[in-house]
C-alpha cells in the first residue's frame, strides 16, 4: 500500500510475472501504474506490504534489486550536455563496464535506436522522440534481467514505436522480464503474455488479452449503411440477429449488435438486408478489442481518462478503497 496524503495511489496490487515473460500493466492515468513501479525499483518505499524482484526483497537489498535491473520512465532522463555517444558509455562505466565495453555496447545501442548518425551531437539538439529512444538504449546498456518500462512509447512515431516493440521481442527472447505500463492498447495486445488492469491503486483484472476479451462477451457484427434513412430498417434486420443490445450511430450511419455464430450468421444478415432494401457501405465481424475490455472494466477509454498526478513526481497515482496490502514480486 502506498498513500500521499488522503489519496491511495496503491491499494493492494497483487503481482507475479514468471521469468521470461512480459506483463502488460493497463490503466489511465493517474491508475497507480507509475507508483507500482517506483516501488518495485526502490525509487520509492511503500507504506506497508512486500516486493520482491529477481527473487530478491526490495525493502531489504534495495542495492542487489538496481543491479539486476533496468528502467526507462515515462520522462527521458538524459544529460543534455553530454552527446548521446557520451550519455550511454557514461551509464556503463557508472555500471563499472571497461572503457572499450561501454564504448562497444554504445554503438551497438545508437544503431539499434537509430541514433547512429546524431551519436556526436549533444542530446539538447535532440527531437522529444529521440530523447525518448536515448532513454530507452541507457536503459538496456548492461542487458538486465529483469526490465521496467512506463510507458516506454509514448511520443514515439509510428516507425520507431515498431523498432521498439521488435527490441522488446528480441530481449524476451533472451529470457528478460519485462513489466510494462501502457495506456497503448494495442502494444498490450501485441507484446504482453498476460495483463493486469489497474484503477484506483487496485488490480481490477489480470489475464491473457483473449480471456480479457472474453469478458466482455462474444463477437460483434458491425453495419455501415449507405443513407441515414435506411438507419431504422437496418436497426429492425438487426435486432432479430442480437443477443443483446446493440448501438446506433446516427451521424456515421453505424449499428453495432452481439451476435453469436460467426462468418456463417454474417452472411445471412448481409442476405437479409439486401432483400429489405438496406445498402450498405460497409459490414464487418469482429471480436472484442482490448478498448472493448477497458472500456467494459473502468467506464472510461484509456485515452481519455483524466490524468491525476498526485505523487509529486510525475507518477500517476489515485483512489480510495480497502485496506488490503499485498506482495508483489517481478523474477
Amino acid at each position: 500500500m502506498k498513500t500521499f496524503g488522503e489519496v491511495r495511489a496503491l491499494d493492494g496490487v497483487d503481482l507475479d510475472v514468471p521469468e521470461g515473460t512480459v506483463l502488460g500493466m493497463l490503466g489511465p492515468n493517474g491508475a497507480g501504474k507509475t507508483t507500482a513501479v517506483r516501488v518495485l525499483t526502490t525509487l520509492l518505499r511503500p507504506d506497508r506490504g512486500t516486493a520482491r524482484v529477481a527473487g530478491i526483497d526490495v525493502l531489504a537489498h534495495p542495492d542487489a534489486v538496481r543491479r539486476s535491473i533496468g528502467l526507462s520512465g515515462q520522462f527521458a532522463a538524459v544529460d543534455e550536455y553530454l552527446t548521446g555517444r557520451e550519455n550511454l558509455v557514461m551509464v556503463g562505466q557508472l555500471y563499472q563496464m571497461s572503457g572499450r565495453d561501454a564504448k562497444r555496447r554504445a554503438a551497438e545501442l545508437l544503431e539499434r535506436f537509430n541514433l547512429a548518425d546524431a551519436a556526436d551531437r549533444t542530446a539538447k539538439t535532440y527531437s522529444g522522440g529521440m530523447r525518448r529512444r536515448l532513454d530507452l538504449a541507457a536503459a538496456l546498456v548492461v542487458s538486465p534481467p529483469v526490465m521496467f518500462m512506463d510507458e516506454p512509447t509514448t511520443g514515439l512515431d509510428p516507425r520507431n514505436r515498431q523498432a521498439l516493440w521488435d527490441v522488446i521481442q528480441e530481449l524476451v527472447a533472451g529470457g528478460t522480464t519485462l513489466l510494462l505500463t501502457t495506456q497503448y492498447l494495442e502494444e498490450a495486445d501485441r507484446l504482453a503474455h498476460d495483463i493486469c488492469v489497474v484503477d484506483h491503486g487496485k488490480v481490477i483484472a489480470r489475464g491473457t488479452a483473449d480471456q480479457l476479451k472474453a469478458r466482455t462477451g462474444g463477437e460483434r457484427v458491425e453495419v455501415v449503411v449507405h443513407a441515414p434513412e435506411h438507419l431504422t430498417v437496418a436497426d429492425e434486420v438487426l435486432r432479430t440477429f442480437a443477443k443483446g443490445e446493440g448501438t446506433v450511430e446516427p451521424h456515421t450511419r453505424k449499428l453495432t449488435i452481439p451476435v453469436a455464430g460467426g462468418a456463417k450468421l454474417l452472411a445471412e444478415v448481409i442476405r437479409e438486408l439486401d432483400t429489405r432494401g438496406v445498402e450498405i457501405d460497409d459490414i464487418g465481424l469482429r471480436r472484442p478489442t482490448l478498448d472493448d475490455v477497458f472500456i467494459s472494466l473502468t467506464g472510461h477509454t484509456a485515452e481519455t481518462a483524466d490524468e491525476n498526478d498526485t505523487d509529486g513526481n510525475g507518477s500517476g497515482a489515485a483512489g480510495t478503497g480497502g485496506e488490503t496490502s499485498r506482495t508483489a514480486g517481478v523474477k
